[in-house]
């Protein structure tokens, strides 16, 4: 394990996907085989996020921020770090994902919208993308089942409507990653259980290790 645990060439895995595509789970699960550190996604002290999805026209600017903050602090820490880290989402997906959808669906106006992706390029522009950057892809009814089991009741109000709407902008946002960002993996969701399947565990494991390996 001491190629891609101690390699100073590796230093950022992070995991990409849907609400409820398993992120979470799968990056406990590779930090504990391989060795990394994880930086979870500010879920449960966040404070704006329950407010959120009470209302989301009032708390989408706010959450943003709070997001856009939060993200970028990991991967400083983690680029000026000297350990391998995976992170539970990135800063990416908030700019090319969260934030237009919520601009489109009207909760978030045009001039908040524009205010806050400035202040990500600028942000952005003071960082570089993942070593690795692994994409969980699930459909509306496997995010849907994930959501119900884990059971947040702030998630509850949350239409599938509004999932559709991000898998379309996840879907946009990968076909065009791997030509300007970098190295990606792609995981179906729908088609594997790492969490309580050892076998598609261990799969996507020697798939994870392939890659690191090909960037030496």
């Amino acid at each position: 394990m001491s190629l891609t645990s101690n390699s100073p060439r590796i230093k950022h895995v992070a995991i990409a996907g849907n609400i409820g595509a398993g992120k979470t789970t799968l990056s406990t699960l590779l930090s504990k085989h391989f060795g990394w550190e994880v930086h979870y996604e500010p879920t449960d002290h966040n404070p704006y996020l329950s407010d959120f999805y009470e209302d989301m026209q009032r708390w989408s600017f706010n959450l943003q921020v709070y997001f856009l903050n939060s993200r970028y602090q990991q991967v400083l820490n983690i680029l000026n770090g000297n350990k391998t880290v995976i992170q539970d989402r990135t800063i990416y997906e908030d700019a090319y994902i969260f934030a237009p959808n919520l601009k489109d669906m009207g909760l978030l106006s045009k001039r908040d919208f524009d205010n806050y992706f400035s202040l990500f390029k600028t942000m952005s522009s003071q960082i570089q993308p993942p070593d690795l950057l692994i994409y969980i892809r699930a459909s509306i009814s496997t995010l849907v089942s994930h959501i119900h089991h884990r059971g947040r009741d702030y998630e509850g109000n949350m239409s599938l409507d509004y999932l559709k709407r991000l898998n379309e902008r996840y879907e946009n946002w990968i076909s065009q990653y791997e030509e300007t960002d970098g190295r990606l993996l792609i995981i179906n969701a729908d088609d594997v259980d790492f969490e309580k399947n050892p076998e598609d565990m261990g799969g996507i494991i020697n798939k994870v290790s392939a890659e690191l390996h090909g960037l030496f």
